[in-house]
């Protein structure tokens, strides 16, 4: 049920006697951070998103540009076209990063248990018992003013799982706070369309859509063949989903699996040296997070996408665990000699490190180990590598630059993401 300003005194007294789990979605994260920093901006079509001229896409949006039919993921050139009144900017990570710290913190000050899933969502496991003593919907409400003090709101989905506060959240936006007491799982998501469960993509509606399902009840009741043809093994695990049954614990992840840079490009590489120019300035932000999170890697993953929208991916393990860009460049120019024969058309670069508990496929040769020359400009580029880092840190990164990175930078559609 939705719960409405007017009912929410009467909502808290009524006993919630099993697990209590929310959902906190930042309303138009991006754009209401723009607003709350620029107060002239509050009331109009604000867009944050990569440059319409140049095959940006929009990140998000206000919801004052909404009502012209501007969403999130849509290219912004239709945007523009939609809202040419529209307030445009390709965004502050860093400040967006800092509030959604704060907004973190307040989750954290609730409960022990909160999974941080993007920079604007997060569960927080508020089930009554010994480590929380109040009501769910008093603790959702209070993080909910909280939030909104701050200067930007939320929307808030409450259940028994993590599935049905999800979908919860997105039922009343912006300001929303929807609760589906113990026991209305059922009755709450079988009306629901199939599309607003995680987990079920376009062509899996499409293939369910020509079986005539087309909402979460039906789903619950389709024929177990049909269930196993689309979602295999995870076929049960979706048919009980879709009656609010959904075990999963509210747990961070502290185990890092990958750690990534994308850059989509405004107009295609064609040339060798741009597209290797591309791969460095890639790797090189992906091994200096590696160097802040305090992790080597020791397998390099390379990502393209064409001119014709086809994605290739090719990965390599590493002959030694590495924190240092230079140590990945050779092994993803391998891996770009394999995939891209230099005439293809490329809108987007990737670069991915992995493989941080695992060892490395070889040894050093002692050849290697005894060439003191190498081991000397290895050292070289580790202090150079330290240096740069210790700049950015405390100027921000554009306090210097490479001559790769200003080549590829300057190409980019200055598209956000809110991974």
């Amino acid at each position: 049920m939705n719960a409405e300003l007017p009912e929410q005194s009467v909502l808290s007294h009524i006993p919630w006697n099993n697990r209590a789990i929310m959902l906190l979605d930042l309303d138009a994260f991006f754009a209401s951070v723009e607003q709350m920093d620029h107060p002239d901006w509050k009331g109009k079509p604000v867009i944050v998103g990569g440059d319409p001229a140049k095959r940006g896409v929009v990140s998000t949006c206000s919801y004052e540009a909404r009502k012209y039919g501007v969403h999130s993921a849509m290219p912004s050139s239709t945007a523009a076209r939609l809202c040419p009144q529209a307030i445009w900017t390709s965004g502050n990570r860093k400040r967006y990063v800092e509030v959604s710290d704060q907004v973190m913190e307040i989750l954290r000050q609730e409960s022990p248990f909160m999974q941080q899933v993007s920079i604007d969502e997060a569960f927080l496991d508020i089930t009554p018992g010994t480590h929380i003593g109040e009501h769910p919907i008093t603790i959702a409400l209070r993080i909910q003013d909280k939030v909104n003090a701050l200067g930007v709101t939320c929307s808030i989905g409450l259940g028994t799982s993590k599935t049905v506060a999800k979908i919860a959240s997105d039922m009343d936006k912006p300001r929303g706070f929807t609760v589906v007491y113990p026991g209305e799982e059922a009755e709450f998501l079988a009306p629901l369309p199939i599309a607003c469960m995680s987990g079920i993509g376009q062509a899996s509606q499409t293939k369910l859509t020509r079986y005539g399902i087309t909402t979460l009840g039906q789903l619950h009741e389709a024929d177990p063949g049909l269930m196993a043809s689309v979602f295999g093994k995870n076929a049960e695990l979706m048919r009980n989903r879709c009656i609010g049954v959904d075990p999963s614990p509210v747990a961070e992840d502290d185990q890092m699996k990958s750690i990534s840079s994308e850059m989509s490009f405004a107009e295609d590489l064609v040339r060798d040296e741009d597209v290797k120019a591309a791969i460095g300035t890639a790797a090189a932000k992906v091994a200096r997070r590696l160097r802040r999170e305090g992790v080597k890697a020791s397998t390099v993953t390379l990502k393209l996408r064409f001119h014709n929208l086809k994605v290739h991916t090719a990965q390599m393990q590493l002959s030694k665990e590495t924190d240092s860009e230079y140590d990945l460049l050779q092994p993803l120019y391998k891996l770009l000699s394999q995939a891209w024969e230099g005439q293809a058309p490329l809108r987007l670069v990737g670069v991915s490190a992995s493989g941080f508990d695992r060892k490395p496929c070889c040894q050093e040769s002692l050849f290697d180990m005894k060439d003191e020359e190498t081991h000397q400009q290895k050292r070289d580029l580790s202090k150079l590598a330290a240096a740069t880092d210790a700049i950015r840190d405390r100027f921000g990164d554009e306090a210097i630059s490479f001559g790769k990175e200003r080549r590829t930078n300057k190409n980019l559609t200055g598209t956000q993401s809110k991974n």
